[in-house]
């Protein structure tokens, strides 16, 4: 999988060899994104709920978002989220919440512009 858009365009994403996480296709990122950007540019503040592979938060960094918040409940999808994050160089705009959601919206007081939610 590749980030389809931004300033890391072309970046390999890892994914889960399980099909336990499906990530969002690179159709469906480019739809998200292009539908944003038509609508505001106002979306430096992201969070990614059930992140997966991080490919929409990643995505959302590649294209301008200054700082995105990833939540999984999944130790393995933290993982590869640091590890994707790492390899487009993006782990100082990015932290990584390794919790279910609920929980992280219990202690979350930031104000997001962005919520990814792919469940």
């Amino acid at each position: 999988m590749r980030v389809s858009g931004g300033n890391v365009k072309g970046a390999r994403l890892k994914t889960l060899s399980k099909r336990s996480v499906r990530p969002t296709t690179s159709v469906a990122r480019q739809a998200i994104f292009s539908l944003l950007a038509n609508r505001t540019n106002k979306w430096h503040y992201v969070l990614d709920l059930y992140a997966g592979s991080g490919a929409l938060g990643i995505e959302a960094l590649s294209r301008g978002a200054e700082w995105v918040d990833f939540v999984d409940s999944k130790k393995s999808c933290c993982n590869l989220i640091k590890n994707n994050l790492e390899r487009i160089g993006g782990l100082e705009w990015a932290h990584v919440y390794c919790c279910s959601v609920n929980r992280a919206l219990n202690f979350l007081s930031k104000s997001f512009h962005v919520f990814l939610l792919n469940k």
